[in-house]
């Protein structure tokens, strides 16, 4: 995995559930992670895949995350090589979930109040910041 990732920034709001990061209407239809990440924040944000290249990185309030415990909500980042997501505080069975499947997290608030939206920045995974 690189040490340093850098991507434009999507900033989203408090309390951004999994069924629209990943619309349940899909849950049982779609089992190929490939085909997943074409679904990702579809209900949300429908322009979101079309303007989304591998690095870039999801900025949002807190919550993210919450609801089901459908881990296609992750994977659909992981097949669009999202570079990560940074939240004041992740849904707890998501915030698994990610892990679980490689994606890049972060908690911090002050990164969320800092940062803004379409900005690019950079996560250095080493150091931390």
């Amino acid at each position: 995995m690189e040490k340093r990732i850098t991507g434009r920034v999507f900033k989203y709001g408090d309390d951004i559930n999994t069924d629209v990061i990943f619309p349940g209407k899909y849950t049982y239809t779609i089992s190929d992670p490939a085909e997943m990440g074409p679904h990702a924040m579809e209900d949300l944000d429908p322009e979101f895949v079309s303007r989304v290249k591998p690095g870039d990185f999801i900025v949002a309030g807190k919550n993210f995350g919450c609801g089901s415990s459908r881990e296609q909500a992750a994977i659909c980042f992981v097949a669009l090589k999202l570079g990560g997501i940074i939240s004041r505080f992740f849904g707890r069975i998501y915030f698994r979930n990610a892990l679980n499947q490689g994606l890049v997290t972060a908690e911090c608030p002050e990164a969320v109040d800092a940062i803004e939206d379409g900005e690019e920045i950079t996560l250095d995974l080493e150091k931390g910041e």
